[in-house]
């Protein structure tokens, strides 16, 4: 992996909670609380969202194309890369975590970085940027006074990764947006107004999104899906046409390889709290 501080990095060892997929988690009842916050208007082109959590319990991870900076209260700061399947995670005890998650797409620009490097896996800052760096970071962290002074500290962060960032790939821009607008969108679709070749679009997502584009927009579809449950009290059958797919069965197995379970299931459980609305 080439980053902004080494050359290459090594998984760290995931012994602590989080996700590229905060504002999704189906969290248990109990004592569990979520702050999602729109980023600074200066940033809101780079970062999706950024918030503070207390979780404790059980929770399911729900992959939403993003890479996300996160603190936690072991005094460990990691990058998350974009996950491919949802994963679980019990806490014991209650976790304070911060974090900002970039919009998909933007995060190879900003952390100069293959993004691919970084799929489904969690890796502690150090890594890519190095001890000095991320000893700052983490101390600057552990002594703010409070969850919305570290997300202040995580946004000026991000403020002076993207204000040196390279160009964004126009490629990945294309496909970002028209992904947004509808996950529908075929992968021919993408590829013509990309003026590129089927494998050109497949490398250059990769690199930016982690993925190629037929994931990629599996993974906003049911996002899209996920989004709609939480907005009305349509039916299964309807929210899957809402949301793009050809019908209700076509929901259910996206579903269940992606998240593991079924529709039913996903949506059945209490939703954690909305991001802002934009996101």
């Amino acid at each position: 992996m080439t980053g902004r501080g080494r050359s290459a990095a090594t998984t760290g060892a995931w012994s602590a909670p989080a996700a590229a997929s905060a504002a999704e988690w189906i969290a248990p009842a109990g004592d569990t609380w979520y702050r999602p916050a729109p980023p600074p208007v200066d940033l809101a082109g780079g970062l999706a969202v950024g918030w503070a959590a207390r979780m404790a319990g059980r929770y399911r991870l729900v992959p939403d194309g993003s890479v996300e900076l996160l603190w936690l209260d072991t005094g460990a700061v990691w990058l998350c890369g974009p996950e491919t399947t949802a994963w679980q995670t019990d806490l014991l005890r209650p976790v304070e975590a911060v974090g900002i998650r970039f919009r998909p797409g933007q995060a190879a620009a900003a952390l100069r970085l293959d993004v691919a490097e970084l799929r489904d896996r969690r890796v502690t800052v150090d890594d890519v940027f190095g001890a000095r760096f991320a000893r700052r970071l983490a101390d600057q962290l552990d002594t703010a006074r409070d969850p919305s002074a570290r997300l202040d500290l995580l946004h000026g962060t991000a403020r002076g990764w993207l204000a040196e960032a390279a160009e964004p790939d126009p490629v990945a821009a294309t496909v970002a947006g028209l992904l947004g607008a509808d996950p529908a969108t075929s992968v021919t679709e993408l590829a013509d107004e990309a003026g590129r070749s089927g494998r050109q679009l497949h490398r250059r997502c990769q690199a930016a999104f982690g993925y190629g584009p037929a994931t990629l927009r599996r993974i906003l579809r049911l996002q899209r899906f996920l989004a709609l449950a939480r907005r009305t009290d349509a039916g299964l059958a309807t929210l899957a046409v809402l949301a793009g797919y050809t019908d209700q069965p076509h929901l259910s197995r996206d579903c269940r390889q992606i998240a593991g379970v079924s529709p039913a299931v996903l949506v059945g459980a209490r939703p954690a709290p909305l991001a802002p609305a934009g996101r």
